[in-house]
């Protein structure tokens, strides 16, 4: 038993040694090829794996420099190796190859890849050792590729969205001007770069990055930066300098310019801080996204998606590329506003370049028809690059054609006074036909306001004073008197039943309208300044025009819309004013441009309603100041918009009778159009 017993244990032993020795199958070889495949470890797949004959042909370079390479160029990603198993009874024979099916995908810049191959591998001595190796080609890096094929990559720029006006007017639009650029095998003058750059807008280390991309070839276009087509001049300075050209191409054109610059903005080059902001959305430098305005904000519906082709190029004469993979371009959204583009010109050319801002809406939908700031700038001329003394020029004129009025807030002044008179019949603290016995230029309260006095214009005002003779000769101590029997409480909670104190619901980003800095009345000083638009009030002017939407519509306000397929009559506030009080205010309004200081607007065959306002904008109690004036009016037959303008510093052009020639300027344009 003990001999036995020794025996076994023999035996034993040298099982486990075979075991140990056990010669690597060919698929054992394959699925550590693979691992190291999926890895892009391409340095040990060349040197542990690949046969004699395949390294004869193929040195290092060609193996592991070309498929990193293309890898970083084509933006190899997700790669993913595998094979199919053999039967498990297969059997190895060292005489003769092994071949297995691989498939192989992954994502590239263009688009998923997906194919496969048979890899062979053979049984070869090498360094005293035998193992299997693998044949290799460069078919098994993209389908069909050569060692002489070489890699075309190309780009179909996908083309930005239109937008549009309500009528279908064009206000941004794909026009056409030059690209200027460079041809790098004729462009031998180094000295010319700066001279280029400079020309161009840019500069020498731009150039040299446009020069450097991966596929750039000696006889290649290389696009640098847009030429309008109109300047020639330029034009005729770059082709001076040898191996610079340029080629027509799609370009953004703003049919409407400066009227309708600060709404739809405009799109610019691609800045280090913008490219960085956007690193996750496939932009390039030397794409153009939306810089201002609509253009910015609407840039992910705009800019579309560009196309991208991979391709093998043969080095045989007449050889077509062979397409790898290829994504098309989406083309960018058109969209279409609700401006009118005709009526925004219209308000634009009325307003003289004054500094000032305009809002047009529907009263019956919350459309917005018209949002104007003046005076502007030409779009074109920012979407081309504009030149650091322009912008220098622009960015310092005393005019401010750069700032945006219309987003922004100012006293509103005596264009409250409708609202406030809505709040106090609301409340039935007023009482349309009851007279108040108002005398005098000043008046106060009590003793208790201090040195504080409450100042009117027109002290030949009827008296006693009704509403209507109130807003004719715009009183403020008729609206300060109302104002305090309204009571502080309940006149701040009027006004926010107008959207006062809260964000307006606008595509744009636009300021709010406040009551006051801090939302509250603190003093009955304060309560009568509010009460005539002055105090710490400010009110956006598309807010303004919104805020008369409920004498027109029995109480109810509507959100503005900008998108034409936004759905209509959302409505913003409702049940805030009754039909009777409406009507008074209908009817108190007409008389203020038929009997008021509103004459200007008062004209023929077009009856107008609207209300006059001035702000004066004081630094002390001592002197004169700044006076904005505002004019808010409607057709009174046919009221298809509320238009609410302010021009800025009137107070040496007549005061709001001012804007409201200009409005009238408005009307008379847009019946002629009619």
């Amino acid at each position: 038993m003990k001999k036995l017993k020794y025996i076994s244990s023999l035996l034993f032993v040298a099982i486990l040694l075979t075991g140990c020795s056990e010669k690597e199958t060919p698929e054992d070889r394959l699925q550590a090829y693979i691992s190291n495949w999926n890895e892009s470890k391409f340095s040990d797949m060349y040197s542990t794996f690949l046969n004699a004959e395949t390294k004869k042909t193929f040195d290092s370079d060609e193996f592991v420099d070309r498929q990193e390479k293309l890898a970083e160029d084509l933006g190899f990603q997700n790669l993913k190796v595998t094979y199919t198993k053999p039967k498990e009874d297969t059997e190895w024979n060292e005489e003769k190859p092994a071949v297995f099916p691989i498939q192989i995908s992954m994502d590239t810049i263009a688009g998923p890849i997906e194919f496969e191959k048979e890899m062979t591998w053979k049984y070869e001595k090498r360094d005293d050792k035998e193992n299997w190796f693998a044949e290799w080609d460069p078919s098994f890096i993209l389908p069909k590729l050569t060692a002489k094929d070489k890699i075309q990559i190309s780009t179909m720029s996908a083309k930005r969205g239109k937008i549009f006006d309500r009528n279908g007017n064009p206000l941004a639009v794909n026009g056409t001007g030059y690209e200027a650029g460079i041809v790098p095998g004729k462009f031998t003058d180094e000295t010319k770069k700066s001279e280029l750059a400079k020309l161009l807008n840019t500069t020498s280390e731009f150039i040299d990055q446009q020069l450097n991309q991966s596929w750039v070839q000696p006889d290649y276009f290389v696009p640098i930066a847009p030429v309008s087509k109109n300047n020639q001049a330029l034009l005729e300075q770059l082709i001076a300098i040898p191996g610079v050209t340029y080629q027509e191409t799609e370009m953004r054109e703003y049919p409407y310019g400066e009227s309708a610059a600060h709404l739809v903005g405009y799109i610019g080059k691609m800045t280090a801080e913008l490219l960085e902001k956007h690193k996750d959305e496939d932009y390039k430098e030397t794409d153009l996204i939306g810089r201002q305005g609509l253009e910015r904000i609407l840039e992910e519906r705009l800019r579309g998606k560009d196309g991208v082709g991979i391709y093998i190029k043969s080095p045989e004469a007449g050889a077509t590329l062979q397409k790898i993979v290829e994504t098309e371009a989406v083309n960018g959204e058109n969209i279409s506003l609700t401006i009118d583009a005709e009526l925004q010109k219209n308000i634009f050319v009325s307003m003289k370049n004054e500094p000032g801002a305009s809002a047009a809406v529907d009263p019956q939908t919350g459309e917005t028809l018209a949002l104007v700031s003046s005076p502007s700038f030409n779009p074109s001329e920012f979407m081309l690059g504009i030149s650091g003394d322009r912008y220098k020029k622009l960015s310092e004129d005393p005019l401010k054609p750069l700032f945006n009025r219309f987003a922004a807030a100012y006293a509103p002044g005596s264009s409250l006074k409708p609202i406030t008179a809505a709040i106090g019949l609301e409340k039935g603290t007023l009482k349309p036909e009851q007279g108040l016995s108002i005398t005098g230029k000043t008046w106060q309260k009590d003793s208790s306001w201090g040195a504080y006095r409450v100042s009117r214009l027109h002290p030949e005002a009827p008296n006693p004073l009704n509403l209507k003779n109130a807003l004719i000769y715009s009183d403020n101590i008729y609206f300060a008197q109302q104002a305090l029997a309204i009571g502080k409480e309940d006149f701040v909670s009027g006004l926010t039943q107008y959207g006062f104190g809260e964000e307006i619901p606008f595509l744009l980003n636009i300021s709010p309208s406040q009551i006051s800095n801090d939302g509250k009345i603190a003093s009955e000083g304060q309560l009568a300044d509010t009460s005539f638009g002055q105090g710490q009030m400010l009110a956006n002017i598309l807010h303004l025009a919104t805020i008369y939407e409920p004498i027109l519509t029995n109480g109810i306000m509507y959100k503005p819309t900008l998108l034409l397929d936004d759905k209509t009559k959302q409505v913003w506030k409702e049940g805030i004013l009754s039909k009777e009080s409406a009507d008074v205010l209908k009817n108190d309004l007409r008389s203020v441009v038929v009997d008021g200081f509103a004459q200007a607007a008062n004209i023929p065959d077009i009856p107008l309603s609207g209300k006059t306002g001035t702000a004066e904008l004081k630094t002390s109690a001592e002197g004169r100041g700044q006076e904005n004036g505002f004019f808010v009016s409607y057709n009174t037959n046919n009221p298809s918009f509320i238009l609410a303008m302010m021009i800025e510093n009137v107070e040496d052009n007549g005061g709001s009778g001012y804007v409201a020639e200009f409005a009238a300027e408005v009307y008379k344009s847009d019946s002629k159009n009619k």
